[in-house]
């Protein structure tokens, strides 16, 4: 056991019944080297960046800090549909850092070996997955979309096998917490109703200590979480986010993106781009998204009817109210931000009709979506996009100015809004793709360390940041991402 004054470790979810984990240690690895340190997130948390420096063993699960007691935490979920038993098969739970401002959050490390519920599997990972979980955490910070965080890479020493040999490597992730709906339904399914009332009241006692004392707060619990989703779901789709896998396994309770496995952003709008290797049916493309997030609350929903109410037929036309006010919550959040992006500041019923013509053009000339906002941001159109050259275009971007001529606020406010809420870049694929083969191929990491700089503010519209806004020479249409399991 390694003592770090910096640590500040609690195991408050071991409180819980003991089907909801078990007790095992990270496998030991052979030569670990501390290849990425998150020094902003390691100040957030209270740690010495010197000291983490020295110590990668703590970082591949070689040894445990002050106050671990590790655990591999058990769920359920449905993978595509397929409800299986699951749980942490490749991860480990070193415990929850209480930061110097009292937030309370999960350190585990992710392909730190075999653990019960391996599934078969050898619990471990390669390096250009984690890396790109680290790439692509830091981005969706950057972007102010809720997520859990890397706080660090370390490589092992090791080879995974997978369809070749890989070096293997672990990341140390940071989230909220890592309670998930399948973890409900592993309750339900599972555990008794002591089980998973325990389990809820953990729940809200971590993530939502407003509604202890309400009437129904395993109601009002199915409504924070609704809220949570359709907020979450909203910023994806925003900014062209694809998730990849929304099994019911990677929805965190907490509100929070997780799981960055075939993630992928789009380049060219179009509803049905897909990217994950295993989605081939796109039941999770980029516009089913908002439905599958609705799905899975209803999973959730089902998890925790008997908690609502005992009588669960008493309980289902309230958790099916909730249901569909998620579907409400969603428009609401959704409108609001395209708004935004647009630089409309009060409502008007038929800017739903303006909204919609603009993505129906986007979609038809293979706008790339990203830069089609930023165009319209900057207000600079480059005469070789089919989109600005047609006609149609030029007729909606009138509309719109009508639109705007209609608002009290001044040009340079509007284009303000529309800077917050427009990113000039985002982590599109050949970059990431690129930071990814230098640093496996090549331990070059500059690449990597160049695209997390201008990601970590996407808003900034600085000279650094345009040479990442060019689009992919080659169309994305046959890129694919995969799990790296």
């Amino acid at each position: 056991m390694t003592k770090h004054n910096e640590w500040n470790l609690d195991n408050s979810y071991q409180r819980l019944p003991g089907i909801f984990y078990s007790r095992v240690s990270p496998v030991a690895v052979k030569a670990p080297i501390l290849i990425k340190l998150n020094e902003s997130l390691a100040k957030e948390l209270g740690l010495d960046i010197e000291e983490l420096k020295k110590e990668p063993d703590i970082f591949a699960g070689n040894q445990l800090p002050e106050g671990s007691v590790p655990i591999a935490q058990a769920y359920a979920g449905h993978q595509f549909a397929n409800f299986t038993m699951l749980g942490d098969g490749r991860a480990v739970l070193l415990g929850e850092q209480i930061t110097p401002e009292g937030r309370r959050v999960d350190i585990q490390l992710k392909g730190s070996g075999r653990t019960p519920y391996s599934r078969g599997g050898d619990g471990r990972a390669a390096l250009g997955p984690m890396l790109r979980e680290y790439i692509m955490s830091e981005a969706m910070h950057g972007l102010n979309i809720p997520t859990n965080r890397s706080l660090a890479v370390a490589t092992t020493g090791e080879s995974v096998q997978r369809e070749i040999d890989f070096p293997g490597a672990i990341v140390t992730r940071v989230a909220s917490s890592h309670i998930r709906v399948g973890t409900f339904q592993f309750a339900r399914q599972w555990g008794t109703v002591d089980d998973l009332r325990a389990l809820a009241d953990y729940t809200i006692d971590r993530h939502f200590p407003d509604i202890k004392e309400d009437d129904n707060p395993y109601l009002s619990l199915l409504k924070e979480v609704s809220k949570r989703q359709a907020a979450l779901i909203a910023k994806w789709q925003l900014v062209g986010f694809i998730h990849g896998v929304m099994n019911t396994d990677n929805m965190a309770i907490s509100g929070e993106t997780i799981d960055y496995g075939p993630c992928a952003f789009m380049n060219s709008y179009d509803k049905s781009t897909v990217f994950s290797s295993i989605d081939v049916q796109g039941r999770y493309a980029y516009g089913n998204q908002p439905d599958i997030g609705g799905w899975n609350l209803a999973r959730f929903a089902e998890s925790i009817l008997i908690l609502i109410n005992e009588d669960e037929q008493k309980a289902l036309p309230l958790a099916k109210e909730v249901i569909e006010e998620y579907v409400q919550l969603y428009d609401q959040n959704y409108l609001n931000g395209i708004r935004k992006k647009l630089g409309i500041v009060k409502e008007k019923e038929d800017d739903t009709v303006l909204i919609r013509r603009l993505l129906d053009l986007m979609e038809q000339h293979k706008a790339d979506f990203t830069n089609t906002f930023r165009a319209l941001t900057l207000d600079q159109f480059d005469d070789n996009i089919r989109l600005f050259q047609s006609k149609a275009f030029k007729e909606w971007y009138q509309q719109w100015q009508d639109r705007l001529d209609e608002q009290n606020e001044s040009k340079e406010q509007v284009q303000q809004l529309m800077r917050t809420h427009n990113p000039s870049i985002i982590p599109r694929n050949h970059r990431v793709e690129e930071a990814i083969e230098a640093a496996v191929s090549e331990a070059d990491y500059q690449v990597m360390d160049q695209l997390l700089s201008v990601l970590s503010n996407p808003y900034a519209y600085t000279a650094d940041q345009e040479p990442y806004t060019i689009e992919p020479p080659d169309s994305d249409d046959n890129y694919q991402t995969f799990c790296g399991t």
